[in-house]
């Protein structure tokens, strides 16, 4: 593809002289998938001479020059984002993401189709806001290159042309899966009180995923920040749905956020009320959890419970560290005999696979082993 660097206005101009719309690859160097695509699909023949023929190219580091240009006035916050634009810099089409060779040509196909440009399909949901395909076709495209949470305020455009009754459909259901994000919203919320319906419109499946994906979109913001005031001002929302997936998915968030604000004492509260409930049968998770305890938690009693979990988790899943840390755990709680047992087991262990078992044979030594 040829590249042209020379700059945001000069590639518009140029694009008016030309008449042919803009093909912006907007990366960062650091981006393996960004590097993906340049040295596999952009030098791929086919790629090459469609992108040539149709398109003034352009690539732009969101990271260096206009990178800040850009990444304000087309909100490009993914890395790689594919924009297409005409003469007058009105978005046509964008979307995100790592490609095959064949799947990128099949999208940008799709953009010198009029018909299937975002203007045109801008233009037809607002000329009859209540038709559902017009509405889930120009969703569905806006999609490829935005964030869930764009998409929610036309899906509720849409939905408060319809009532309570209209809304069971599997047209529907695919403008709430597609662009929905708002958990308190009247849409998702009649999903909840009507599972059973939307799922035999989808599926049970895709109808628990949608609710774990909206969890997510509604509460990780605040886990990333971190926000604690916020994130337990909005917990009780998220937690209303009352799906034990989703409840599991939020234990996980509760024990990011206090480890981010090192509450080990609501970290500990948290663990031993829930632990058993939502992770039981995740080794990796319970190894955590263990390995805060014996870091940061002082209580003998609490200290068992970790053992517990350890236990159970290395019955899941044998290793040298789970035996390295339930031995840890039990010289926390001066039971040096089961301490010596498991410091012995990990050194043996990894001793077998000719592995390093420096830390096993330091523990050991304090535990006076000959």
């Amino acid at each position: 593809i040829h590249f042209d660097e020379s700059g945001y206005r000069s590639v518009l101009k140029r694009s008016q002289k030309e008449h042919k719309p803009i093909f912006y690859f907007i990366y960062a160097n650091w981006c393996p998938h960004c590097t993906k695509m340049k040295d596999e699909v952009f030098k791929d023949s086919a790629v090459a001479a469609f992108m040539n023929k149709n398109f003034i190219c352009a690539m732009q580091d969101l990271e260096k020059g206009e990178g800040a240009f850009f990444k304000n006035k087309f909100q490009v916050t993914v890395f790689p984002t594919f924009l297409f634009m005409d003469e007058y810099s009105t978005v046509l089409y964008r979307f995100n993401g790592e490609y095959q060779t064949a799947n990128f040509l099949a999208e940008v196909h799709n953009v010198i189709i009029p018909e299937k440009q975002l203007p045109y399909l801008e233009k037809q949901f607002y000329a009859d806001i209540s038709n559902g395909d017009k509405c889930l076709a120009f969703l569905t495209t806006l999609k490829k290159g935005s964030e869930r949470t764009e998409l929610n305020s036309l899906a509720q455009k849409y939905f408060a042309t319809k009532i309570d009754e209209q809304l069971i459909s599997e047209t529907n259901w695919k403008i709430i899966a597609n662009g929905v994000s708002d958990i308190e919203s009247r849409p998702f919320q009649y999903v909840l009180s009507h599972q059973i319906e939307f799922a035999a419109v989808s599926s049970p499946k895709r109808v628990q995923k949608k609710m774990i994906n909206i969890v997510t979109e509604f509460l990780q913001p605040y886990l990333q920040l971190p926000d604690t005031v916020s994130y337990y001002k909005k917990r009780p929302i998220a937690k209303s749905i009352h799906l034990l997936k989703t409840d599991s998915l939020i234990f996980r968030y509760d024990l990011l956020i206090t480890e981010r604000a090192e509450n080990w004492r609501e970290y500990k509260k948290i663990t031993l009320e829930s632990t058993e409930k939502y992770v039981w049968n995740d080794a990796s998770v319970l190894q955590e959890i263990s390995q805060n305890y014996w870091v940061y938690v002082k209580d003998k009693s609490a200290l068992k419970t970790a053992i517990t979990w350890m236990q159970h988790a290395r019955e899941l899943k044998e290793s040298y560290e789970a035996e390295l840390l339930l031995a840890k755990l039990y010289h926390k709680t001066s039971d040096f005999k089961s301490a010596l047992t498991f410091a012995q087991k990990a050194k043996n262990r990894n001793a077998g696979f000719g592995f390093n078992t420096k830390e096993a044979d330091g523990l050991l030594l304090q535990l006076g082993a000959k």
